[in-house]
């Protein structure tokens, strides 16, 4: 049985989430949390596997309780559930600690095969998320092969030798 926290500030979509995750057989929703210390507080207070965290909280906001939480030790995975796809918010997540990145559109079948691969040990990313991160690392990864080039290089000999004139 994966045990689950649902974090979100809406009380509402706590309930949705609860309702759909109760669904499964193999997943128990054991707590809730209205914000991110709440959030850090269930993890003193139960024993979870994975915790579906929303972003943007009042108090503490999501990547900051993520961060806390994931320092301690035996911490749950976390799955990062927000309606802001954006790329800061999947590479501060990520960074944070998350497990995973989706967006509260996802269809409910994707998000119950995130939590069983978080709680597996799985890392879990929306795809449209997973895109421009690849893009962006296949970025870094053109630049880093190809990097600018130096101050120096831009300079005529002449302009060179004055300069090592100056230095001297």
């Amino acid at each position: 049985m994966i045990r689950v926290a649902v974090v979100d500030d809406q009380e509402l979509v706590r309930a949705g989430f609860r309702a759909l995750l109760d669904s499964d057989p193999d997943i128990d929703v054991v707590a809730e949390a209205g914000d991110g210390h709440q959030a850090i507080e269930l993890v003193r207070t139960h024993a979870l596997d994975v915790m579906l965290m929303d972003i943007r909280m009042p108090r503490c906001n999501g990547i900051e309780a993520t961060a806390a939480i994931r320092a301690r030790e035996n911490a749950p995975e976390i799955l990062i559930l927000t309606t802001f796809d954006t790329d800061d918010n999947a590479f501060d997540a990520l960074e944070a600690g998350a497990a995973g990145f989706l967006v509260k559109d996802a269809p409910p079948v994707q998000l119950l095969e995130a939590v069983k691969a978080a709680a597996a040990g799985g890392a879990v990313i929306s795809p449209a998320t997973t895109r421009r991160l690849v893009d962006h690392l296949i970025a870094a990864r053109m630049a880093s092969q190809h990097p600018p080039p130096s101050a120096l290089d831009v300079l005529t000999a002449r302009e060179r030798e004055v300069l090592e004139l100056i230095a001297a």
